[in-house]
């Protein structure tokens, strides 16, 4: 199917965007994740795409990086959910966010992303955190990575293997003017100690 397109972008309209690859325009639709980091219309443009058909619809979605799509991917295979949740999903939070919130057990903030209730939130947190723990983490576009030097470290963190409870422990006297490698460095000099 198709998994790439790379063309000029014609028009952008949220969550629709116009994109044209050889002479042919292929209409997607995007989180708000990815429609951030577009640039202006005119301009070039690569997206990463899931083709979806269904029994009433065929559509096409695009996404900056992989870790978007496989997010995407990920939380339509919970039970009642489909593609409108999933790019609220990453509408209303970046993959590490949602990450982190799934390995927290974080109800309060899974239910304030549009489209999910208390029951659905648990029903992710069930079916995903497990698979969370494999999610890559993105690399590419501003949306999409930490949006604070504790969020970096944290991230940092779980990729050498700690768990969330431990991080979460771990970088507690962290304070707000910290840099992410400073509290790193903190962290693992806390996690020797005890």
């Amino acid at each position: 199917m198709i998994g790439r397109l790379r063309g000029t972008l014609i028009s952008k309209q949220a969550p629709w965007i116009l994109l044209e690859v050889g002479g042919v325009g292929y209409e997607l639709e995007v989180p708000m994740s990815t429609y951030y980091d577009l640039p202006a219309a005119g301009e070039a443009v690569a997206l990463i795409t899931h083709y979806a058909v269904r029994e009433d619809a065929v559509a096409l979605y695009g996404f900056a990086t992989e870790a978007e799509r496989r997010l995407f991917r990920d939380v339509q295979k919970v039970s009642g959910i489909g593609a409108k949740i999933a790019l609220a999903v990453l509408s209303g939070s970046s993959v590490n966010e949602f990450t982190r919130m799934l390995q927290n057990g974080d109800i309060a903030a899974l239910v304030k992303i549009p489209g999910i209730g208390k029951k659905t939130a648990e029903r992710m947190i069930v079916e995903l955190r497990e698979r969370s723990q494999q999610m890559p983490v993105a690399l590419g576009g501003g949306s999409a990575m930490p949006a604070d030097a504790i969020s970096e470290a944290s991230i940092a963190l779980q990729q050498l293997g700690y768990k969330p409870a431990e991080i979460s422990r771990m970088v507690k006297d962290a304070k707000s003017t910290d840099s992410a490698e400073d509290i790193i460095r903190a962290a693992l000099k806390s996690a020797l100690r005890s």
